[in-house]
């Protein structure tokens, strides 16, 4: 992949990713070579914080190679840690980063940015995330681009209802690899198959469920890492929940059905109380990174809900309870993180109907995904009555391109192959992620604890 990017005659390659794969990895790997081989080139990513992480990378791999950080002009625009590299130059100006050999930014920012000639090289970072009306206003910035992504995340998201363009080639809320390919179908696809983020016992359900037609596997096998807990428990749901988290990966912690409101208070209140055993038992992580047990800090636990205002009253009930270093946020920001264990609150519990929102593939896969050791699934019983009760009723739309990884001998024709695989599939099951959600909470009632 990195080789057609130096060496290959096309204008675009392309790298589909499972969760935790490497893709940043393959992004500094990638913007190292290109530099060395002395191509100008840009870098573009989705959010600061992404920029900003990839610069983090560069300066850890190469210390000494000139990067420069284009940012926008308001207070705060990049991380701080920035200014104690110093082969690191930011600027709210490209003119002020002239001659760097390489040059980051959003592309909200580099769709602003006015240059004399192109760069010769770009990488597009999480591709998938990008939408194609983006892509093309940055698209004269740079002659050929690397574009990396995760076709099983969310889709990017639109303000504006995009149902008139749905289908067609020149969709503009579609994704930046499904516009490019679909005008471009003959272009490299390469795919990296090995998670090194999900576990032995996490990878088969993600690859089953989310990348049905190219399925990866852990780069870890059974057994290689192991959650353990210093203090014994107290027998509570609580508690069982986080010892079937240990000893198998998945926990499930189902409260007694009931429709309730969005922020429901007895499932926040039993996510913070999850968090707070997490820590009070004393957990340790084993894996291949250390050779010692490594303390499960505050730092390296997440909780992720599917509404802002569900995170913000966890947030509000972790920091009653002293917890409040917890990253919690929704699925849309918690793409690309990784931590050791993750609890997510379900985005069905509770519900009285399940709606396209709350079935979406990418959400449900993002939740799941995030962990290096465990999953915790806080959720009201009846979602499995829900589904059976709200089948898929999305109205179906042809002609349009589904994202999915594919394989790099004869990409075009297993590409095209799969697509009409996966339309069938579709009109058949709705395209909403109502199987993807039957096939997980299947799994995770295998793991069910009640309080």
């Amino acid at each position: 992949m990195v080789h057609d990017t130096l060496h290959g005659t096309r204008r675009g390659v392309v790298v589909d990713s499972p969760p935790g794969a490497g893709k940043s990895t393959l992004v500094v790997r990638a913007a190292r070579e290109l530099a060395a081989a002395g191509r100008r080139l840009m870098v573009v990513a989705q959010t600061n914080a992404q920029v900003d992480d990839l610069v983090l990378r560069l300066a850890e791999k190469d210390p000494e190679l000139p990067v420069g950080r284009l940012h926008s002009s308001e207070p705060g625009a990049y991380d701080p840690a920035l200014g104690a590299l110093p082969a690191v130059r930011t600027s709210a100006r490209i003119s002020d980063l002239a001659g760097l050999d390489i040059v980051l930014s959003t592309a909200a920012k580099w769709a602003r940015t006015k240059v004399d000639e192109p760069w010769a090289h770009a990488i597009v970072d999480e591709a998938y995330q990008m939408r194609s009306d983006a892509l093309l206003t940055v698209a004269g910035l740079f002659e050929r681009a690397l574009f990396v992504g995760d076709p099983g995340q969310l889709d990017p998201f639109s303000m504006v209802d995009a149902d008139q363009w749905a289908g067609l080639s020149h969709d503009p809320s579609a994704s930046a690899v499904t516009t490019l390919l679909a005008h471009n179908p003959g272009l490299p696809q390469h795919r990296l198959p090995v998670s090194w983020r999900l576990p032995a016992s996490a990878a088969p359900l993600v690859s089953d469920a989310f990348y049905p037609y190219t399925p990866f596997h852990s780069g870890t096998g059974p057994g290689e890492r192991r959650l353990d807990f210093r203090v014994s428990s107290d027998g509570s749901g609580v508690d069982r929940v986080l010892d079937e988290a240990a000893g198998t990966g998945w926990g499930l912690l189902e409260l007694p059905a009931r429709h309730v409101p969005r922020t429901d208070p007895e499932a926040v209140g039993a996510i913070a109380q999850v968090v707070r055993r997490l820590l009070d038992r004393g957990g340790v992580a084993i894996s291949e990174r250390s050779p010692d047990p490594v303390p499960l800090t505050a730092d390296r636990i997440a909780v992720g809900t599917a509404h802002r205002d569900q995170a913000a009253a966890v947030r509000s009930a972790l920091a009653a309870l002293g917890t409040g270093e917890v990253a919690v946020d929704t699925a849309n920001r918690l793409q690309g993180r990784e931590f050791d264990v993750t609890v997510v609150l379900h985005p069905l519990s509770g519900r009285p109907d399940a709606t396209a929102f709350h079935l979406e593939t990418g959400r449900l896969c993002v939740l799941t995904s995030r962990h290096r050791h465990a999953c915790i699934v806080v959720c009201r019983a009846g979602v499995a009555e829900l589904l059976d009760d709200h089948p898929s009723a999305e109205p179906v739309q042809l002609g349009l391109t589904v994202p999915f990884p594919g394989g790099s001998a004869d990409a075009h024709a297993h590409r095209r192959r799969a697509e009409l695989e996966e339309k069938l599939r579709f009109l058949r099951d709705g395209v909403d992620g109502w199987e993807a959600n039957w096939q997980v909470w299947e799994h995770l009632s295998n793991h069910r604890v009640t309080p």
